[in-house]
């Protein structure tokens, strides 16, 4: 039996409160195959990681269903070339039904098109267009965006019609109810609306078709077992609307009025109508990052496809595909320049505003900008592979996960409903048997009151939503949390330690000083130096020939080239020996190097790379070399102590390169000479001693201690691995996100405990109150609905949280 394990993320409709999503957690989690599951009330999302050998997506879904929620999927439709007999129309169904994420498939001869049903989390039209023709048959998605609006917008909508009709039809009712007050008996009430039969009809489209949601929702939790929200609801309102309709009939021919409750059943459902309708443009509203970055980008790609330029949707481009961009466009996937040079504006992926040179057999990213030149590319990621997709996966990851305090949250609102129903019984029967002995009018209000006051809503909402907007507002920093737990166990982080090289650094060296003999001429010499350097492949040379280069030097020309490792070069430059290198290069010819060895151990002193020369046997100058510190490194060190963290640099560097960074930076804990598994150890040592750390790195070998650390942050501008190893991403490449990201975590951890304070009080304080008798069931449910929308509300503070940029 395979141990595969896959990972698949469904949109599910039909929740409610936290009580449906730890259900159907609990249902997924029962079956046999299912490793986790986790699923997001806020994002309506789940993440479920299962075994493809014991069961498929198919089955996954079948069981949301029958837990009684829906999938969300997308439908689009293609048309269909190359198909001759009703074989073809066959074999691609099978081979598109085999696809990940294809749920349903229907492909017609005779119009020669494809309907097909998918989780766009699993595949792409790109996928779809792919295997069709790797079948063998040509294929073209249909523009259908009609059919593939934003399910949400169309839940907003059907809410707002629903809502709209519930207040025509509560208003006459609300109308009466205002009217049995002493202190309003001044305002006029027309007779008719008294009469229990017009009551009734106005109420019973309310109860029974806008409520037709809440009865649906309660009998498929119950019939599995469990109790939401939706229980509450119909109570509550089904026992105020049938004691109505009992008064209304026993008050027949008599001569007193009936106790009729039909305003209460009424307004409720419109209060809590409208408060699904806040709730629903909210959720949408704390999606925006992810609306941003999809927003960047590009729609079309100019492709060449049988030696024509043809401009084609961004989902029709395949892998291979040769594109054209001009300048000022958008590169629109990941992929190799084949031909052209220009310069790209890449600030979206990497936060740095100064656009990097691109020429044949570079790698351009998808959504950057072309500035100058025209490119000829060859696409080599697409769909959900390119780097802005992935950067969109962990966002949404992000978001849709949970923090270990969120779990809290929903192990208390799944024994939460069951509780509240038995306080309400108890009430019920304490008031009819010793309050109001055998009034049922006064029992029946309290009982309400208690049902509809007691909705975990808000509790279910508290986390979600402040995860979301939290990391959604980070995202906007360039700053990726993988996941709700992260973003809620950077606040504790005490200890930060911090490669060097590419981290604190630029990790790219640069000339930094030149030294001439009191002889020498400094152009001539640099110019004698950049030619025998330009021949050599060693870094350090390459920095050299770049910064005499940038210093509007020309070279001149080599008539003889010899490398010798580890001591440096030897060359013949217009009929002159040239030696670049170390010490004992310039020893083993002889040349006195005296006067310049206390200069030289200075700026070694400092950390910088220094090399002697001499032309046709004599001194001739000194260079040097650094890797030099980011402009931003310093600032950050300085926030971060001032934040009370303490702050390491670890390196494999020497001893004294390393303590002259520090220095410079203001780091006074410096680790030297460490090897990769090294960093691992020394992550751990400290955790050992009671400090929760945080490693920021950017290298294949600082893999090992970002996995280690409570908290890993790769830097966006190093390598995938560290990025896969770390829980946090800071794209911008700069330190000061070390911070941000701890502020963000910690506001963020603030907002929730602010926002489960507040969902604990209104239930706390509301129950007792209704059980008293204090709380009339209307403003009970208007108090619920307040304080799902309040959560919601406080969340999206943190969308406008400032932070450095």
């Amino acid at each position: 039996m395979s141990n595969e394990v896959k990972e698949t993320s469904l949109q599910i409709t039909g929740m409610t409160c936290a009580a449906c999503a730890t259900r159907i957690e609990k249902g997924l989690s029962k079956m046999d195959g299912v490793e986790k599951a986790n699923v997001n009330l806020a994002l309506e999302k789940s993440l479920i990681k299962y075994n493809p050998e014991k069961l498929s997506e198919q089955d996954l879904e079948e069981k949301i269903q029958a837990l009684g929620y829906g999938i969300a999927k997308e439908k689009r439709e293609f048309a269909i070339t190359g198909m001759t007999c009703a074989a073809c129309a066959t074999r691609i169904e099978k081979g598109l039904n085999k696809m990940d994420g294809v749920t349903f498939v229907n492909v017609n001869l005779a119009l020669e098109n494809a309907a097909v049903e998918y989780n766009p989390s699993e595949t792409s039209v790109a996928d779809i267009i792919g295997r069709i023709e790797k079948l063998g048959y040509g294929a073209l998605h249909k523009d259908n965006e009609k059919d593939t609006m934003d399910y949400r917008e169309q839940a907003i909508q059907k809410q707002k019609r629903k809502f709209f009709i519930a207040a025509l039809l509560s208003l006459p009712l609300l109308w009466t109810m205002v009217g049995h007050f002493s202190f309003t008996s001044f305002i006029y009430m027309p007779e008719i609306l008294m009469n229990p039969w017009v009551q009734m009809t106005l109420a019973t489209p309310v109860q029974f078709i806008i409520g037709w949601q809440f009865y649906v929702s309660a009998y498929k939790a119950l019939r599995n077992g469990s109790a939401n929200m939706d229980v509450l609801v119909v109570m509550g309102t089904s026992a105020a609307y049938f004691y109505s309709v009992y008064q209304a009939i026993v008050t027949i021919g008599a001569h007193h009025t009936a106790q009729l409750y039909f305003e209460t059943s009424s307004v409720l459902i419109t209060l809590i109508i409208l408060g699904k309708l806040f709730e629903a443009k909210a959720k949408g509203r704390s999606s925006e990052a992810i609306k941003k970055l999809m927003g960047l980008q590009a729609k079309t790609a100019l492709v060449v496809r049988n030696g024509a330029e043809i401009e084609i949707p961004l989902e029709e481009v395949v892998t291979g595909d040769t594109i054209l961009v001009k300048p000022g466009e958008k590169i629109p996937v990941d992929g190799l320049v084949l031909e052209g040079n220009t310069a790209v504006d890449e600030s979206m992926l990497t936060g740095e505003s100064i656009p990097v040179d691109k020429m044949t057999g570079d790698s351009v990213f998808g959504s950057t900008i072309n500035k100058n030149g025209f490119l000829k590319m060859e696409a080599t990621k697409i769909g959900k592979d390119t780097a802005l997709s992935q950067i969109i996966k962990v966002v949404e990851d992000a978001q849709g996960s949970k923090a270990p305090i969120q779990r809290l949250a929903d192990k208390i609102s799944g024994v939460f409903v069951p509780i509240v129903i038995g306080i309400a019984t108890i009430t019920f029967l304490v008031w009819i048997i010793w309050v109001h002995p055998g009034e049922i009018t006064p029992a029946l209000e309290a009982l309400i009151a208690v049902l509809v006051i007691a909705c975990p809503c808000a509790l279910g909402l508290a986390t979600p939503t402040s995860i979301m907007a939290g990391s959604g507002r980070a995202a906007e920093f360039g700053i990726l949390f993988k996941g709700g737990e992260h973003l809620e166990t950077t606040h504790h982080i005490d200890t930060v330690i911090v490669d060097k090289t590419g981290t604190v650094t630029n990790g790219k060296p640069v000339l930094t000083d030149v030294i001439v003999s009191q002889e020498g001429n400094a152009e001539e010499f640099l110019s004698l130096i950049g030619a025998a350097e330009k021949q050599s492949e060693h870094p350090l040379a390459e920095a050299i020939v770049q910064g005499i280069q940038d210093r509007g030097i020309s070279l001149r020309d080599v008539q003889q080239f010899e490398a010798i490792p580890g001591y440096g070069v030897k060359t013949i430059v217009d009929h002159k020996e040239i030696l670049v290198g170390t010490r004992k290069l310039m020893y083993q010819h002889n040349i006195d190097i005296s006067p310049i060895l206390s200069v030289m151990e200075g700026l070694e002193a400092n950390g910088k790379t220094a090399m002697l020369a001499s032309i046709d046997g004599e001194y001739a100058g000194l260079i040097a070399v650094a890797d030099t510190v980011k402009e931003t490194s310093k600032k950050a060190i300085k926030r971060l102590k001032e934040m009370n963290i303490d702050v390491i640099m670890m390196t494999g560097d020497n001893e004294r390169t390393a303590k002259a960074i520090g220095k410079e930076v203001g780091i006074d804990h410096v680790i030297s000479e460490v090897l990769p598994e090294g960093k691992a150890a020394e992550v751990k040592k400290l955790q050992d001693s009671g400090k929760k750390v945080a490693m920021v790195g950017d290298g294949i070998n600082d893999a090992p201690a970002l996995a280690v650390a409570d908290i890993g942050m790769a830097i966006g501008t190093g390598t995938d691995v560290a990025m896969e190893a770390a829980d946090i991403t800071l794209i911008r490449g700069d330190l000061n996100s070390i911070a941000d990201a701890i502020i963000m975590s910690h506001k963020t951890m603030r907002n929730i405990k602010q926002n489960l304070f507040w969902a604990f009080a209104y239930n706390t304080l509301g129950i007792p109150i209704a059980a008293v008798g204090l709380l009339a069931p209307w403003v009970a449910g208007a108090a619920m609905a307040f304080s799902s929308v309040s959560v919601v509300l406080n969340a999206l503070r943190l969308q406008r949280v400032k932070l450095e940029k």
